[in-house]
């Protein structure tokens, strides 16, 4: 899965907003062939910054696809964001960014 991050320091906080792009499938939709869709959604959602968790999600199948989210932290401009996701399935996505 792919992770979209933007971070912006302003007066000392750091402003982030981030997409995943992800199918977010519940297990209720049907396929062209009417077939259930299996379930497949984001469990976990982490931000990293200089070591300390900042941001920590946990979803479920509720959340739409390619999810949005936005928070915000005391940082500086040059330091490094990581931000990793996990879902039901195993998969997992990663993505490092440095604050603007």
């Amino acid at each position: 899965m792919k992770i979209k991050i933007k971070a912006k320091e302003k007066d000392g906080i750091v402003k982030v907003k981030m997409l995943v792009k992800h199918p977010m499938e519940n297990g209720r939709r049907k396929d062209a062939q009417g077939e259930l869709i299996k379930v497949h959604h984001l469990t976990e959602v982490k931000a990293e910054h200089e070591g300390n968790v900042v941001f920590h999600g946990e979803f479920g199948m509720a959340v739409s696809k390619n999810p949005f989210m936005a928070f915000a932290f005391k940082g500086a401009k040059g330091d490094k964001l990581s931000v990793s996701s996990v879902d039901n399935q195993g998969l997992t996505g990663q993505a490092d960014v440095i604050v603007k």
